[in-house]
């Protein structure tokens, strides 16, 4: 279970992991998009409109187209002098408003010079158109005039123009170049936040892993401590049997299992017999090696995992079988009092022997619902006592268990 868990977090980890360097990359990614839509409309509003070169080209269209055919009209009778000033007028008007608005653009210091010659021009230009739609001559020293005129407000505007241009290819110019330093920039600082933030991820990644796995280890350690404080809570440190309150616990659960299998169960309660006076003979440590003694007796002969072995206090002890009828409860009671007997442990002060011997009181019985909780105790405690009274080691067994009035 633990382990799932620990795949569990690893996996949450390395998605967390994962989405952090997909979210980088897709940021990445928008962000050149981005750049590069930037760049196109730069790119459209300098260079595609190209408003003042559209300017001059429609003052240059005036001049040539409205102003020119007024008067070229006029000369071949095409047209009144009346009407061709009124168009001349207009057209005047449409250049100079064209012209202000070319003005307004930004315009260098080093442009400025040039800007108010080309002013001066357009503005004696227009005068002298003005003054033709008062008098419109067609001689040809009028029209030579008006010819040379036209061709020197041409050259000054187209100059503008070709300028313009220029001034246009060396932006776009510039502009890309600046804009390829931006992108160079903005990848080199977006690989190296990428490039970071997966590092630090990494490390955080592999932290939290340790983290973990320190926790692992410290869980295991809790719980192995754990397991051996409750093995101390229900052991005897002497003879490494379950103890009293084990037995408490044991005792009532697998009485209700036998009561809800209808099976057998056994109780027995043995004491070593006259060990107060072994104790006094030989004193405690001797006492001590004759209790671990028995224990390993009952140890080695109830080893089934259905058997458990208890020591209830000072020289008593007991023990919960399942699943054995009175037969086997019988002779498995005669071979631990006899297995004491023959570890020849020698007790001059015994009445029952030279050699040091136990006692035992057995009670078997299969179990129902009418079973009373405290007797199989009470009965045990009983044939341990007829025991005793029949001389000691020995056994006396009861399949009784009603309850005493």
């Amino acid at each position: 279970m633990e382990f799932i868990e620990a795949l569990k977090l690893r996996s949450k980890l390395l998605f967390l992991f994962i989405f952090i360097t997909l979210g980088l990359i897709i940021i990445g990614i928008m962000g050149y998009f981005n750049t590069a839509s930037v760049k196109k409309n730069l790119d459209t509003i300098y260079f595609g409109s190209f408003v003042p070169v559209i300017e001059l080209n429609n003052i240059l269209q005036v001049y040539h187209g409205k102003v020119s055919n007024t008067i070229y009209k006029v000369k071949n009778s095409q047209m009144s002098q009346e009407l061709a000033g009124i168009q001349i007028k207009e057209a005047i008007s449409n250049i100079e408003s064209e012209w202000k608005r070319y003005e307004s653009h930004f315009k260098r210091d080093y442009e400025l010079q040039y800007v108010e010659y080309a002013a001066i021009e357009i503005a004696a230009t227009n005068d002298f158109f003005k003054k033709m739609t008062f008098n419109i001559s067609l001689d040809s020293l009028v029209m030579e005039n008006f010819e040379a005129r036209v061709e020197h407000i041409h050259n000054i505007i187209k100059k503008l123009i070709n300028y313009e241009i220029e001034l246009a290819k060396y932006e776009r110019k510039r502009f890309l170049s600046v804009y390829d330093k931006l992108i160079l920039n903005v990848g080199i600082i977006l690989s190296l936040t990428i490039v970071g933030v997966l590092i630090i991820s990494y490390y955080v990644f592999k932290s939290i892993q340790k983290d973990h796995t320190r926790l692992e280890i410290a869980t295991k350690n809790l719980q192995k401590a754990n397991k051996k404080l409750e093995n101390v809570s229900y052991t005897d440190v002497l003879t490494t049997l379950h103890n009293r309150r084990y037995f408490n616990f044991v005792y009532d659960r697998e009485l209700k299992r036998a009561k809800r299998t209808k099976s057998y169960i056994t109780f027995m309660m043995m004491d070593i017999d006259y060990f107060k006076q072994y104790n006094d003979t030989y004193g405690h440590v001797k006492g001590d090696f004759a209790l671990k003694s028995v224990a390993k007796v009952l140890k080695d002969t109830l080893k089934r995992p259905s058997d458990f072995v208890f020591r209830l206090g000072g020289e008593e002890f007991g023990a919960i079988l399942t699943d054995i009828d009175e037969s086997n409860s019988a002779s498995l009671a005669k071979e631990i009092c006899q297995s004491v007997k023959k570890r020849g442990i020698k007790h001059e002060t015994s009445k029952a022997g030279e050699f040091l011997t136990i006692s035992i009181g057995v009670v078997c019985s299969q179990a129902d619902e009418n079973l009373d909780v405290d007797i199989l105790m009470m009965r045990a405690d009983e044939m341990l006592y007829k025991a005793k009274e029949n001389g000691r080691d020995s056994y006396v067994i009861t399949t009784n268990v009603a309850k005493i009035e």
